[in-house]
């Protein structure tokens, strides 16, 4: 178990903060809000109402001592700013921020914190991605237009071998196969998938979107 700090608890930070609590982290949440601070008060670690772009606010709630920050500050980007400037200041280990715009982005860039989010442009790229390849239900980017994929095999590609299915020539390595409880990994390419498997594909886009055609139906392709 590890403690966190959530600075800004509208609706991206107080997801974060809610998810981290569940996965049985201590969280403080922070927010400048009575209504946001008082809304999560019960479901974290502490929830405060401060301002965050002060920095002794930060010391006396010892946020140096968290593992990890999430600066999640809405429209306020000079608060922001100032937040991770007090954070880098105290020598806190790990900072996320969320960027408003790309002018914030090209800030905080310079301030070199471990991660800038864009929660709303990363849904919109997923909810594109949903859309374009209905059949991957989860994916993660990894370096160099790498990723790895998660697709179920349709019913018309009941019966197929694997290596029929995923040849060597496109480069998509098959990380492991589900079938109901049952988890291979590393499956035989001489083995036959049935409809409702699952398959966990890792490889660079161009294969993957090569591939993504052969989890089609005729009506698909058609339309």
């Amino acid at each position: 178990m590890a403690q966190f700090a959530v600075i800004g608890l509208g609706s991206f930070g107080a997801t974060v903060a809610v998810q981290l609590m569940q996965l049985h982290h201590e969280v403080i949440g922070i927010d400048t809000v009575k209504r946001n601070v008082e809304d999560l008060s019960d479901q974290l670690t502490h929830a405060v109402i401060a301002d965050a772009s002060d920095e002794h606010v930060l010391e006396e709630l010892n946020i140096k001592n968290c593992a990890a920050v999430v600066v999640a500050i809405g429209d306020d980007i000079e608060a922001s700013i100032l937040c991770v400037l007090h954070l880098k200041n105290m020598g806190v280990p790990k900072i996320w921020v969320k960027a408003k715009n790309k002018s914030h982005h090209m800030i905080l860039s310079h301030l070199h914190v471990d991660k800038i989010i864009h929660p709303e442009e990363d849904m919109g790229v997923r909810v594109a991605q949903a859309l374009n390849y209905p059949m991957v239900s989860r994916y993660m980017m990894l370096e160099g237009n790498h990723f790895i994929v998660k697709v179920e095999i349709p019913k018309h590609l009941n019966g197929v071998h694997l290596l029929g299915l995923i040849d060597a020539t496109h480069h998509v390595k098959t990380i492991l196969l589900q079938r109901g409880k049952d988890i291979i990994y590393d499956p035989d390419p001489a083995c036959v998938v049935q409809s409702k498997d699952i398959l966990i594909l890792e490889g660079h886009i161009v294969p993957l979107k090569k591939l993504a055609k052969r989890f089609l139906s005729h009506d698909q392709k058609d339309s």
